[in-house]
């Protein structure tokens, strides 16, 4: 019988150090803004639970050739996936920096990112013993019919859920409608992560954009 594959769901996974240690320098006085935005709240209910976000990371130099690596690999991303990327330039909608609270409890419930097309985490403190990315079945049909499944701990075409145990410097990149939350986060080792999603735009619509 012959056996064909169709409508995977691409997720790249990529260790890349070298951007760790300046990123980690660059982020740190952003998180201590975002901190410091929430210091009502922490002062009356404590710092369980939270995820310190950073203001936009877009206009800020210090994360330009970060930047410029991710943008490219999300375009590369895009065309591997067959679609036709000479019509298009990969524009970042979003960029920032966030870190889970130092008492724990930090997490993201289940969620996708609507009208992104690549999304994608880089990791500055993390260990096996932190948070870490659990990513969902995409197509509601199948969720739908689930069925219990075999014994053992791979991973099968029916496999609902998978998670990645990150370490400083590992790059992921995934497309935007693709569920994804965060595992909970005990506090025992600090947890920061660069998050942002991009958006393939046509060539004639970015000569207008700003």
């Amino acid at each position: 019988m012959q056996i064909t594959e169709y409508f995977k769901t691409p997720i790249w996974i990529e260790d890349k150090p070298e951007f760790v240690k300046s990123l980690n320098k660059a982020s740190n006085q952003y998180i201590k803004d975002a901190k410091k935005r929430e210091k009502e709240f922490i002062k009356k209910h404590g710092d369980f639970g939270r995820s310190y976000h950073s203001t936009p990371l877009t206009m800020d130099n210090n994360f330009l050739d970060f930047r410029n690596y991710v943008g490219q690999k999300s375009w590369e991303f895009l065309d591997w996936c067959g679609f036709d990327m000479q019509q298009y330039q990969t524009m970042f909608s979003e960029l920032w920096v966030q870190e889970f609270a130092k008492n724990g409890g930090g997490h993201h419930s289940a969620h996708i990112h609507w009208n992104q097309h690549v999304s994608g985490f880089y990791f500055l403190k993390c260990s096996d013993k932190t948070s870490y990315p659990i990513f969902h079945e995409p197509r509601t049909g199948a969720r739908a019919t689930k069925l219990k499944m075999k014994p053992g701990n791979g991973v099968f075409h029916g496999t609902e859920l998978v998670h990645f145990k990150p370490k400083p410097g590992t790059l992921i990149i995934f497309p935007g409608y693709l569920e994804h939350e965060y595992a909970v986060d005990f506090g025992v080792e600090p947890f920061r992560f660069i998050h942002w999603n991009i958006q393939a735009v046509p060539k004639e619509m970015a000569k207008d954009v700003v």
